[in-house]
């Protein structure tokens, strides 16, 4: 039987032995030697609102003082909550004739339907939603 060309099973892990010595990562340094972890760490909310009050808080001027009128904040990205404009509940429904908010159907059957007219306009105009006809 003649020898074949291909490599025996010693060649084979000589040769992985020779591929794992070059891949080598011994020698290599990958950090460099003046890096050092850092100390400082993120401070947290509640802490970053009190440094900021204690600093308003030592400046003299009224005009610095924080309350809760002068705090500037985006528009809110939640809808607009309805209430009833009868009982100040949570409204989920909505008259059809005058656009008036209500809490029930019992609101709406005892107090909405039967208002005489007019009426509708000064609950609407109470919450700013009133209709003016010229």
């Amino acid at each position: 039987m003649p020898p074949s060309n291909s490599p025996g099973p010693m060649d084979r892990i000589e040769f992985l032995r020779e591929v794992a010595a070059s891949n080598s990562t011994d020698g290599l340094h990958l950090k460099r030697a003046s890096w050092k972890k850092p100390h400082r760490r993120h401070k947290a909310t509640r802490q970053l609102v009190t440094d900021e009050w204690k600093r308003l808080s030592n400046t003299p001027s009224e005009a610095n003082r924080l309350t809760y009128f002068n705090v500037e904040a985006p528009p809110s990205i939640y809808p607009a909550k309805k209430y009833c404009d009868i009982t100040g509940l949570k409204a989920s429904y909505r008259a059809p004739g005058n656009g008036l908010r209500f809490y029930n159907s019992e609101v709406y059957s005892l107090v909405i339907k039967p208002m005489a007219p007019g009426v509708d306009q000064q609950y609407l105009r109470l919450r700013g939603d009133d209709i003016v006809l010229k």
